[in-house]
Order: structure tokens, then sequence, then C-alpha cells
């Protein structure tokens, strides 16, 4: 789905018209339309206005152009309900809700999230926790909070 398609789909869902949406996100009706007849896209800015007014993210209004991985564990965020927010409630799309919240990081260091991997996720090939261990290590070593 389009970035138009999915403002639309948002702003009907919500009972608004194009000019409610643009006074809550101080735009022009006008600027509504052109979103929403795929002429123009919202700013950051506006994106961050519009991701706080129907509660989801960024890339959601954008039509989820990429798939987005936890920076901490590499959980895929598929769901909007599965990524952080910020102490402001802000979504934080690089963090899942169990890695990051309220402005924390769940894990002091990279060897307790390891503990929790290896003690915590199935193990169908029946490895070795030494062998889960490097490769959980070598997974989060590729991931954007763990590289130094």
């Amino acid at each position: 789905m389009e970035c138009r398609e999915v403002l639309k789909r948002l702003r009907e869902k919500r009972e608004l018209t194009q000019e409610q949406l643009a006074e809550r996100v101080m735009v022009t009706r006008q600027a509504v339309s052109r979103w929403e007849s795929g002429e123009t896209q919202p700013n950051t800015d506006t994106l961050k206005l519009l991701s706080k007014e129907f509660d989801v993210s960024i890339n959601t209004l954008l039509g989820s152009p990429r798939q987005l991985y936890c920076q901490c564990c590499a959980m895929p965020l598929s769901e909007d309900e599965y990524i952080s927010r910020e102490p402001d409630g802000a979504f934080n799309e690089d963090y899942c809700k169990w890695c990051y919240a309220d402005g924390a990081f769940a894990y002091a260091s990279r060897d307790a999230l390891l503990d929790y991997l290896v003690g915590h996720m199935p193990n169908p090939g029946q490895k070795t926790d030494a062998e889960r261990r490097e490769e959980y290590n070598a997974m989060l070593s590729q991931l954007k909070h763990w590289q130094s």
C-alpha cells in the first residue's frame, strides 16, 4: 500500500474530513488532498505529527517501504505494536518494545541479552549452549546497538 492510500484510509477510519486532518497537523486542506492523490508526500516534521495523530509508525505511514528489525535483538518489527516508544509516546523504529521502553534499554550488556536468548529461544537443531551463544553473538555484532 502506498503512502497516499494509507493516509486516506487512516483519515477515513477516524471519520475526519481533509479539513479536520489539516487543522490537526497544521497544514492546508489542499496539502492533505495532494498527499491523498499521490502528488506530494508529507515532510518529516508532518510525518511525525501524523504518526502521533494516528498512533502508527512513520514506516506504516509511508506504506511500509522497508522491513524494520530491532537493532538490539534483530526481531522483525512487522507490526507497529512491536515497535518501542520514547517517553513522550513517539515511536522509536530502531528497537522492539521488549529491548527498549520508556527511554531505557532492558539489557545492560550484550552478555545479558545473550544469556536471555540462549535460555529462552527454541533450539530445534539441538546445538550446545556455547554454539548457540556464538551464533547469536555473531548476529548481534551486526546490529547498530552493539557496534562500537
